[in-house]
């Protein structure tokens, strides 16, 4: 066997950026050509096992150049197949050097003895730095591998051999043409391809990366189930050879001889039946479950048509959202309108309180001054017949006003043909000429800053009948829950706003006011109740305290102010109106006791008050000498019987109230406060005659029936006592001076007031026997 030569071996640059070709290493001058062609395979791995390393490494090293591994990108997938021209070239020159050691044993040795160290200095090597040649360096290399077997077999360590163009050409295409040996030792593929093979699969890889993602997903399908097919092929020659390699004890291989248990018709029958029977039993439940859809079907469906049918609920929310938006806006306008309303019924009461000031204040100026005028005529006799006592201007000018507005009282009368008025029983309430002027022009600015209020509101807001409308409604759909929010509480405090509105231009002082029963917010609260009561037929319905409710928080507050500041107990014309309105409210619309009674009782109250008042402040009868008062038409006679038949009229309008106030009160205040402690008093200063007998029978006339009604009554009332006494005292003076006609009235009145006792004994005393007719009867 021939000795090898030795091997030289020289360093090289590899230049993986130069396009020609990288630069070698060159053997020495006297080198054999074998050596020259062995030379390349020094610088690969020697053994089998190197080349599988060096391909995985570069296989490594293109995957981390392109990103993930393919088991989480598809596009690796496609990447894995495929080599650059550079690795290529590489694997030939591996081949090369793999063919040369198969074929020198010796050097076979010393190559696995050094595969070690080469393995770990090329894992190194392509750990720390991956420089992969690019396709130029790889294509020379090609081309003089190529060149060098087609010679002489080996590969020529000389770089300034050249070829001619025609002859490299050539032997591009025979490489084409020929098979890639090297191709063998690559690991992941199943056989050997050649380079067209190559070049068809990496065109075809490229055209299907710019197919569409359906394609791009198949193919990796395709290469997976490739990939794994593989796995499993390896897998199994490797358990086959460990079954060898064991002697089969791990593997169970089927035993054909192994027989199995005899099938008859009857196991064959009772399995089918076993089978129908959980078949039957599944069924039974899938029925149960079916029928108990369809009963939820049918109870759904019927809850459905329940509530399309009805709607109560859809119904009942929108009403409900619908009187809430209501309300509200109610609530806001009346916020609104309620300083207006305010303010306008504040002027309207400041100034009919002016106008009672004025009278108020007159009166009282003219007593004053009339009185002490006379009492200076009283301390001198001699000017009070000639009248000459000296007055400031003042006074004459508020004498002479009284007398002048008495004067046309009097015409006034005489032309209605009214003979019997008597002086001071008149009310004095007449204004010049510019003080009404200048209280109408203020009353009717009022009026038209009153109608000015709700002119920009809708009627729904500030009309009584269409609010109580709205509440009808919710009544009549809903009453259940219209009781249950106690809306019959809630309605007089909406209305309260409106019906004082209303109230502005009313006075009940006047002769000629409405009545509240014809006002349009009492009207419209009364069809409403009417109607509440045909609904609910509840005789203990809530809504029948609406009225009595707004008239104890609305009416009777407005009352109370006129009693209290306007009203003046000496006009029979105010007395009588307010008296009408109160009787009205306090007796025809007590329904609900318990909360009328605390507003009758303040009204009540204010009533009394006022008239205590008046009897303190305007009462005055003075008392002259029976020589200044003999001459009927003397001042001082003339004075004193004004002042009386004032102070009768009072007492008069003081009984007004009866049936109103109680009795022991009107009594104390009319009996005992104003005749017992005035009129008794001017009765006995007078001088007897038709005069007396007047007065005392215009005092039982004021007196009310329904105090001597008792007929088993034989005395009368304590009160009327002092009066008893002096009707007495009257009808004596009278019997002595056989004035029969007036002595006969004296002896009515008694029995009128009901003192049949004392009437009886002065009958007897007086042996007046013709009168005892009058008592019988």
């Amino acid at each position: 066997m021939a000795h090898r030569p030795k091997r030289t071996f020289r360093p090289r640059r590899a230049d993986s950026s130069d396009s020609d070709g990288a630069q070698e290493t060159f053997a020495e001058p006297g080198a054999t050509g074998e050596q020259a062609a062995r030379d390349p395979a020094v610088e690969g791995p020697p053994s089998g096992r190197g080349h599988a390393e060096v391909a995985e490494l570069l296989r490594r090293g293109r995957g981390r150049r392109r990103g993930r591994a393919w088991a989480s990108s598809r596009h690796a997938a496609r990447a894995a197949p495929r080599l650059d021209e550079s690795s290529e070239s590489r694997m030939v020159d591996l081949s090369a050097d793999e063919e040369d050691g198969e074929h020198h044993s010796s050097e076979s040795k010393d190559d696995q003895s050094s595969s070690p160290n080469s393995s770990r200095t090329l894992e190194d090597e392509f750990s720390s730095v991956v420089n992969i040649p690019d396709a130029a360096v790889m294509q020379a290399t090609y081309r003089k591998c190529k060149l060098a077997r087609a010679q002489e077999d080996y590969i020529s360590l000389d770089v300034k051999h050249t070829f001619t163009n025609s002859g490299m050409k050539k032997n591009s295409e025979d490489s084409e043409s020929e098979p890639d040996d090297f191709k063998d030792i690559m690991p992941f593929t199943p056989k050997p391809q050649t380079l067209r093979q190559r070049m068809a699969e990496e065109t075809t890889t490229r055209n299907e990366e710019t197919s569409d993602d359906s394609q791009d997903e198949k193919t990796q399908d395709i290469w997976e189930q490739q990939q794994m097919r593989k796995a499993v092929k390896i897998t199994k020659g490797q358990d086959i050879d460990l079954s060898y390699s064991h002697e089969s004890q791990t593997v169970k291989k089927f035993d054909a001889s192994i027989s199995f248990p005899p099938v008859s018709l009857e196991i064959i029958k009772k399995k089918l039946n076993t089978r129908l029977t959980l078949l039957q039993d599944t069924h039974r439940s899938h029925l149960r479950e079916y029928e108990k859809y369809i009963q939820d079907i049918k109870s759904s469906k019927s809850t459905i048509q329940n509530l399309e049918n009805s709607s109560n609920q859809t119904l009942s929310f929108r009403f409900y959202k619908s009187m809430k938006i209501y309300v509200e806006n109610l609530i806001d306008c009346l916020n609104e309108k309620i300083i207006s309303i305010q303010e306008i019924e504040s002027a309207m009461h400041a100034l009919l309180l002016k106008q009672a000031m004025i009278f108020m204040k007159r009166r009282q100026d003219e007593l004053k001054h009339e009185s002490a005028y006379l009492q200076q005529l009283s301390c001198k006799p001699e000017t009070s017949i000639n009248k000459s006592l000296a007055m400031d201007e003042k006074t004459q000018w508020i004498l002479e006003e009284a007398e002048s507005r008495r004067a046309r009282r009097r015409q006034a009368r005489v032309l209605s043909g009214n003979c019997t008025h008597e002086e001071g029983t008149s009310s004095d309430d007449e204004l010049s000429s510019a003080d009404m002027i200048d209280f109408q022009k203020s009353q009717g600015d009022i009026l038209q800053d009153h109608k000015k209020i709700f002119e920009d509101v809708h009627s729904d807001f500030c009309n009584i009948q269409n609010i109580l409308l709205k509440f009808r409604q919710w009544r009549e759909k809903f009453p259940d829950s219209y009781y249950e929010a106690f809306i019959s509480l809630c309605i007089p405090k909406l209305l309260n706003p409106l019906i004082r509105f209303q109230l502005i231009d009313w006075n009940p002082l006047k002769f000629d006011s409405i009545g509240l029963k014809q006002m349009p917010w009492f009207t419209s609260i009364e069809e409403f109740i009417d109607c509440s009561m045909e609904d609910s037929k509840k005789e203990d319905s809530s809504d029948k305290k609406i009225l009595s409710t707004v008239i104890n928080k609305t009416v009777i507050p407005r009352l109370i102010g006129f009693v209290e500041f306007i009203w003046d107990p000496l006009s029979t014309t105010q007395t009588t109106s307010l008296v009408t309105q109160c009787r009205m409210i306090l007796e025809e619309h007590s329904t609900c006791e318990n909360e009328v009674n605390k507003g009758k009782q303040d009204l009540l109250k204010s009533i009394v008050s006022r008239m205590k008042k008046a009897i303190e402040d305007d009462v005055f009868i003075p008392l002259y000498p029976k020589s200044a008062v003999e001459n009927r038409t003397s001042p001082h006679s003339k004075f004193q019987e004004r002042q009386f038949w004032s102070g009768l009229k009072l007492f008069g309008n003081i009984l007004l109230w009866n049936e109103l106030l109680p009795e022991d009160t009107l009594q104390e205040l009319g009996l005992g406060k104003l005749l017992n402690r005035y009129l008794i008093i001017a009765l006995l200063n007078a001088i007897p005659g038709s005069d007396v007998v007047k007065k005392c029978s215009q005092i039982a006339a004021y007196l009310p029936e329904k105090w001597f009604q008792n007929s088993a009554m034989r005395t009368s009332i304590p009160q009327l006592e002092n009066f008893i006494q002096f009707l007495l005292q009257s009808a004596r003076k009278l019997s002595r001076n056989e004035i029969r006609d007036e002595l006969k009235e004296i002896i009515l009145i008694l029995v009128k007031i009901k003192a049949l006792n004392q009437a009886e004994s002065f009958i007897e005393e007086c042996h007046l026997d013709h009168l005892r007719s009058v008592i019988k009867e």
